[in-house]
C-alpha cells in the first residue's frame, strides 16, 4: 500500500527532475521516465499531480523539448487522481485551488501535448477576488503559486496584477514571521508581475536573495526559487515540442 510518506518522496524526487532538466541536466521524456522508473508508479503519478504546472518549466522557461510521451504520462496522471469534485469533506476554498492549479496544468498541457485545453472554471471565488483579508488571500495565492508562470494567462493573474500591494505585504508578513516556503510563493508572484511590466511596491530581487537563504532547501522550495530566478533575470525562450 503507498503511505503518505511514499508519496511525498515521489514528490520530492520528481521535483528534482524538473530542477536538473530546468537547469539543462537530464534526458528525453522527463515525465514519462520518471513514472517508468519508479518503484510505486502510483505515486509517480501522484507527484505530477503535485508538481502541475511546474512540469512544464523546463520547457517554458530552458525552452527543452516536450515529448509526446511525456503528454501522455500527464493525462496519465488526471487518469489516475482526477480533479476533485465538490464533496462535504472539500471546503471551497480548497475546491478553489485545486481547480485553478488544474485549469494550468491542463492549460499547458493542451498546448505541449495537441490536447484540447479546458475552459477556465468559474470565476474566482471570493477568497480571491476580495483582498480586504489580505493575510488569508496572500496564503491563497501562495498556494497558487504554480500558476505564476511565463506563458499563463487567466482571470487569477489578471487579479494578480491588480492587487501587487496585498502581494507584497503577504511576502513581508511571511518573512517576518519566518514562514519562508510561503515567503519563496509569494516572491514567485512578485516575480512573474515584475515580468509583466508590473510596478511593484517591493522589489523582490533582495527579498528573494534572503528566502533563498533561509528557505530551507526541500526540492519543491528549490523549483520555486529557480522559476523566480528566471522571472527576473532570464528571457523567456521558445519552447520545443516533439
Amino acid at each position: 500500500m503507498t503511505t503518505r510518506a511514499d508519496f511525498a518522496a515521489a514528490a520530492d524526487e520528481f521535483a528534482n527532475r524538473v530542477l536538473g532538466a530546468l537547469r539543462g541536466a537530464g534526458g528525453t521524456a522527463l515525465v514519462a521516465r520518471h513514472i517508468d522508473s519508479a518503484p510505486d508508479a502510483l505515486a509517480a503519478l501522484a507527484a505530477v499531480r503535485v508538481l502541475g504546472a511546474d512540469t512544464f518549466s523546463p520547457h517554458l522557461l530552458a525552452g527543452a523539448p516536450f515529448h509526446a510521451d511525456d503528454a501522455a504520462a500527464v493525462a496519465r496522471s488526471f487518469d489516475a487522481f482526477p480533479t476533485p469534485v465538490a464533496g462535504p469533506s472539500a471546503r471551497p476554498e480548497e475546491r478553489t485551488v485545486a481547480a485553478w492549479r488544474d485549469w494550468a496544468t491542463t492549460q499547458l498541457l493542451g498546448r505541449f501535448g495537441g490536447m484540447d485545453s479546458p475552459p477556465a472554471p468559474p470565476g474566482p471565488a471570493d477568497d480571491l477576488t476580495d483582498t480586504t483579508d489580505w493575510q488569508s488571500w496572500s496564503v491563497r495565492m501562495a498556494q497558487l503559486a504554480t500558476l505564476a508562470t511565463p506563458g499563463l494567462d487567466g482571470p487569477v493573474h489578471e487579479l494578480a496584477r491588480g492587487a501587487a500591494f496585498p502581494l507584497a505585504r503577504g511576502v513581508t508578513r511571511s518573512v517576518l514571521r519566518r514562514d519562508f516556503p510561503t515567503a519563496v510563493r509569494l516572491v514567485r508572484w512578485l516575480a512573474w508581475l515584475a515580468h509583466e511590466g508590473v510596478a511593484l511596491p517591493l522589489d523582490p530581487a533582495p527579498v528573494h536573495e534572503h528566502v533563498r537563504l533561509l528557505g530551507g532547501a526541500s526540492p519543491r522550495t528549490a523549483l520555486d526559487l529557480a522559476v523566480t530566478d528566471h522571472l527576473l533575470t532570464a528571457r523567456t525562450p521558445e519552447a520545443v515540442r516533439t
